[in-house]
């Protein structure tokens, strides 16, 4: 596209050009290596964005690169809302919202409280565990989006996503060889490895590659974790408003913001079937495209130096949840509280 072209442009479309092309052409190269090699997309988009960080760094490309990282976030998390249904969650029957909503609730509540006792502001403790807990890096960037501008949270998120994207890769390998060695049944391990594994991606690989039942059954129960994300949503808008209330002047944060508003209601024009599952498709896809392009705006503006300073105690706080909830599921299991309905 020549500069005579872009002149007609309004101006803030020229000044965000540059970054969001930039964003957006590491999100294709992370895709593209992903598809190939199987590895996490949102890991290879970090690390890509990473090594682009002198593009952020006083160029034409950083004020598209700040934009990318705020705004089309917001717009994939929206877009997260054609994933579910209200019926896909109902045809699971109440053992596993009970299930899912146990042990969301208390792998956050553990979170923010060692977070504390780490001497971490509970934001953080709510990141991780609500990572943890819900859907991995995606959940990341959502409750990442919904909490109080801090000069330190877009490194917490980038440390959060990492996290999160090894631990899932790993649950991806582990979990399969674990369920087997417990003796459990095809959709015993199925509601195992969906309530257990961070990331969508990682809990269908593993699901499926165990058998069509297992699959079926751990892609129900992740949605169900997904559909968490609303409730979240709310519980770190709560938070923030209680935050900044005392402390900002100015109107006081919207409780739930505009994009989780957006994911409720696609959630709930996707439960009604008018949704033609092209149109779904396309808007999942677009979601992806979002969230990866997103992911790799964040991942240029952060410095690999900060990353080295964060120490074990943020390390030793993810594995911890990681452990607590695949520790609280198999329990859930063993005393037959999660049995289909």
């Amino acid at each position: 596209m020549t500069a005579l072209t872009l002149t007609g442009w309004p101006a803030l479309g020229r000044q965000l050009f540059p970054g969001v092309l930039a964003s957006a052409v590491v999100a294709a190269a992370a895709m593209f290596l992903s598809q190939h090699y199987g590895a996490p997309v949102m890991l290879f988009a970090l690390l890509l964005g990473m090594a682009m960080n002198f593009l952020s760094a006083d160029s034409p490309c950083s004020p598209g690169i700040e934009w990318t990282a705020r705004q089309v976030l917001r717009i994939g998390v929206a877009l997260l809302g054609l994933r579910i249904t209200t019926g896909q969650i109902a045809a699971m029957g109440w053992h596993p919202v009970v299930m899912v909503v146990a042990s969301v609730a208390l792998t956050i509540g553990l979170g923010i409280g060692v977070a504390r006792l780490m001497g971490y502001r509970s934001f953080f403790g709510l990141l991780t565990g609500g990572s943890v807990a819900i859907c991995g890096a995606s959940a990341a960037m959502v409750l990442s989006a919904a909490m109080p501008h801090h000069p330190m949270r877009e490194r917490a998120t980038l440390f959060t996503v990492i996290g999160v994207s090894a631990l899932s890769t790993l649950a991806m390998v582990v979990y399969p060889m674990i369920v087997r060695a417990a003796g459990l049944d095809p959709v015993q391990a199925g509601i195992f490895l969906g309530a257990t594994i961070h990331d969508v991606a990682q809990v269908v690989g593993a699901g499926y590659g165990m058998s069509t039942a297992t699959g079926d059954a751990a892609t129900f129960v992740k949605l169900l974790r997904v559909a968490m994300l609303l409730p979240v949503i709310a519980f770190a808008g709560f938070m923030t408003r209680a935050h900044q209330g005392g402390a900002v002047d100015g109107p006081r944060p919207p409780l739930l913001p505009w994009f989780a508003l957006a994911f409720a209601l696609l959630v709930a024009i996707n439960s009604t079937g008018w949704v033609p599952k092209a149109v779904a498709q396309a808007g999942m896809d677009l979601s992806q495209w979002c969230l990866v392009t997103s992911i790799a705006a964040i991942g240029m503006k952060t410095q690999l130096k900060e990353l080295a300073t964060v120490g074990w105690k943020p390390i030793a706080l993810m594995v911890g949840e990681t452990l607590f909830l695949a520790l609280l599921v198999m329990a859930w299991l063993h005393w037959g509280g999660a049995a289909p309905a």
